[in-house]
């Protein structure tokens, strides 16, 4: 077997209703003749099997393993085709193999044949191959009006993007036009192995930012969410912005506090979210512009291990305008996710962070993931993917989960 000369490579293509033992009778035909198995690969769709095998045998046997394969396949009524392989053909395949390798995942309400199309072809026209596809999301509902459904499917990649700045400018206009989001990440170990997220938490975790909703309590909403807009679009300076918007709040009763923090608007696909990163270890933080008493609240809901945020000074009872120690801005959540990531021993390609604001840029961009969600149009344009159509446990289909593993467990 170890002269090329006597050998020949033969690829096996199996396609047919699928079966348990359907694999095992083919395989053990091979064994019989004591085939050496160079690559093998099985989709599954709808019950269709869509099995190849690419072996090498002796060349006096593989005139016999064909007629057994045949006659095999017809007893299992499936389709069997042979196609010769040169040794140069498999030798370009080999060295195909150290090329690079991504991920991209394509994520909505619904996933349709325009989106894929477009989204492959600007894989094609960067020389990219793909080499495997797969769902990650559940069995779509025929009725689409049906609320709250997600699709995702996930194209393993190999190649290198000829100008990946610009490839990635395609996918994010495509995103805005044909209402889908996506994730192109190099498929490496550190993508397999994420261990730390951090959250921002107003318009992230919950659907409202807080400091708007204690304005509100004092009679100064319109100030304080105008303040609080032009500075999540970045076009004045956060610390400035927060001082001024806490001045405003001065006065107000702290058991206003307890009554927004009781009913906060929890966001979309959190409570799934949070259950499955605790259930498979991932270390959770919240680093917030926002304020310690909320994510307190939240960190107790639901387990998270770190919270950091600004503290509001409270004196008999009652705001006094100012706060206590530095404002967490976009620069101090980068150097907190750094630090977290150092305690917890995580290399910095393995955290991942999630925000909607452009005081989250900063920890977006350093992070292995950064991730913009429902996210003010600068931030979009500055972070490699986003979630914009679905809820936040989109962030577990970036991360590889399949709804059938996650529901399984």
């Amino acid at each position: 077997m170890n002269n090329l000369e006597n050998t020949e490579l033969i690829l096996v293509r199996i396609t047919g209703e699928d079966r348990p033992g359907l694999t095992a009778s083919i395989t053990e035909i091979l064994a019989k003749y004591d085939v050496t198995i160079l690559d093998i690969g099985q989709a599954d769709i709808h019950n269709t099997l869509s099995l190849g095998i690419l072996c090498k045998a002796n060349e006096s046997n593989s005139g016999f393993i064909m007629k057994e394969l045949l006659f095999k396949a017809s007893s299992l009524g499936v389709a069997i085709g042979f196609y010769p392989v040169s040794a140069e053909e498999y030798n370009e395949w080999v060295s195909m193999q150290g090329k690079n390798r991504y991920i991209l995942t394509l994520l909505g309400r619904k996933l349709s044949a325009r989106q894929i199309a477009s989204v492959t072809r600007i894989l094609a026209e960067q020389g990219m191959n793909i080499d495997a596809i797969k769902r990650l999301t559940g069995r779509i509902p025929l009725n689409e009006s049906e609320a709250k459904t997600r699709a995702c499917i996930e194209f393993s990649v190999r190649g290198t993007p000829k100008d990946k700045t610009a490839m990635q400018g395609q996918l994010m206009k495509l995103s805005k036009e044909l209402e889908m989001d996506f994730s192109f990440q190099l498929d490496n170990m550190y993508r397999r192995m994420r261990r730390l997220i951090c959250f921002d938490m107003d318009s992230t975790l919950i659907e409202t930012e807080v400091i708007d909703e204690l304005a509100i309590k004092a009679g100064v909403g319109d100030q304080v969410k105008a303040i609080t807009e032009r500075a999540m679009r970045g076009e004045i300076d956060f610390i400035e912005s927060f001082r001024e918007r806490v001045a405003l709040l001065k006065g107000l009763d702290e058991s206003v506090m307890k009554d927004i923090a009781e009913n906060l608007p929890i966001t979309e696909g959190v409570d799934r979210l949070m259950f499955v990163l605790k259930k498979y270890g991932y270390k959770i933080a919240i680093l917030s512009g926002g304020f310690t008493y909320f994510g307190q609240y939240l960190q107790k809901k639901y387990g998270i291990d770190y919270v950091y945020a600004n503290e509001l000074e409270i004196v008999d009872g009652k705001l006094t305008g100012r706060y206590l120690g530095d404002v967490v801005d976009g620069k101090r959540k980068a150097e907190l996710l750094r630090l977290i990531a150092q305690v917890e021993k995580v290399d910095i390609a393995q955290t991942i962070a999630v925000g909607d604001g452009a005081n989250d840029l900063p920890m977006l961009s350093i992070a292995g993931l950064g991730i913009a969600y429902h996210a003010k149009p600068k931030v979009v344009e500055n972070a490699k993917q986003s979630i914009n159509t679905i809820g936040l446990d989109g962030v577990l289909y970036f991360l590889g989960f399949k709804d059938s593993y996650i529901e399984e467990h």
